[in-house]
């Protein structure tokens, strides 16, 4: 049961059930959403939000089921159409918390220009992208972020289209807030979550998401222990960029503007590639990181604080215009300038 208090301007205090809802949850079995459905559902009560001031929104794709199973508000939109609900809704409603659910065909392909927008704008929205490199709910095909040569029901030849980097395209975009985690890591997943809903601005957050009927394991180089010990690398700001197993502890330094892998025992710490995550131009690399030859980035790679957000400019622009001219007249806005009387 929900311990909300009841005291006016008190915090919240509520607990995961607060946030499930009543609907039966219809995803295939085994679908890495439940595993990121619970996750947010155990992040929210942290917030200390009014369930009533929190919005899920969400276009087209299995992801986006999603504002059905959250005990919040929520919108069921058109493809790849969220970004622009999500804006809309930021602008009359400033004081909500929007979240944005979406996929990496629903927000990638079509959605594609509608996600650049809401990014460069930095609307103070989060923004959740299951990226499982399929589309699962019309049937496998292949979407914005599968592999060169991936064989599938609209490849059979295999798919001539080089993959997209949803990190990558946030942070040229102009996302002020950029991080990645994955469906089988809960605890990270939970801990960058309450990262992104707690940055005030655009923050986009890729989930590597596993699609067990049509694209199994397409992530397995950090499901399969060996390999995630391998490549897994956790990122940290302030601290050395590093990864492997214990015993033969592996870190990046830069040479120039390339990163190599080196042996941590064999060089000075002091040339070891340090995060910050306050820095685009690094984060960009980091983002386009990825095995075999690299480890795999997790964890924030970018975090600006104290950016202007959409809303705000858009807010004082409304407010100057009233303060100098007066509250406006619709009627009168309408028939201004030139009119024409036709018939």
């Amino acid at each position: 049961m929900s311990t909300v208090t009841g005291t006016p301007g008190a915090t919240p205090k509520y607990t995961k059930k607060d946030f499930e809802s009543d609907q039966d949850v219809r995803w295939c079995p085994g679908c890495g959403d439940y595993a990121i459905l619970s996750a947010v559902q155990k992040t929210m009560p942290s917030l200390g939000i009014p369930k009533e001031n929190i919005v899920f929104i969400s276009g087209i794709g299995c992801s986006s089921r999603f504002p059905y199973y959250m005990n919040t508000y929520g919108f069921h939109t058109i493809h790849g159409r969220a970004p622009a609900l999500a804006t809309g809704l930021k602008l009359a409603r400033p004081e909500l918390k929007v979240f944005v659910v979406t996929g990496d065909g629903d927000g990638l392909s079509i959605g594609g220009n509608h996600l650049l927008h809401v990014l460069r704008r930095n609307v103070d929205v989060t923004i959740l992208l299951f990226n499982n490199r399929i589309y699962g709910l019309t049937k496998g095909q292949y979407s914005p972020t599968s592999e060169l040569g991936k064989v599938t029901k609209s490849t059979p030849m295999g798919s001539a289209d080089r993959p997209l980097s949803p990190c990558a395209f946030a942070l040229a975009a102009g996302a002020t807030f950029v991080a990645r985690t994955v469906d089988r890591n809960i605890g990270h997943m939970e801990e960058t979550l309450r990262s992104a809903s707690a940055h005030k601005g655009a923050a986009f957050v890729e989930i590597l998401q596993n699609c067990n009927v049509y694209n199994d394991l397409a992530w397995n180089v950090l499901y399969d222990k060996d390999s995630k010990i391998l490549h897994e690398c956790r990122l940290e700001h302030g601290k050395p960029i590093t990864f492997g197993p214990a015993d033969d502890r592996r870190g990046l330094v830069l040479e120039g503007v390339k990163p190599k892998v080196v042996k941590v025992k064999d060089v000075a710490e002091r040339t070891l590639w340090v995060h910050d995550s306050t820095d685009r131009a690094t984060a960009m690399l980091l983002a386009q990181l990825w095995a075999p030859d690299y480890p795999i980035p997790l964890g924030t790679l970018l975090s600006l604080k104290g950016e202007t957000t959409y809303e705000e400019i858009l807010v004082q622009q409304e407010q100057k215009a009233i303060s100098d001219r007066g509250p406006g007249d619709i009627a009168k806005l309408l028939m201004a300038g030139e009119t024409w009387k036709i018939g």
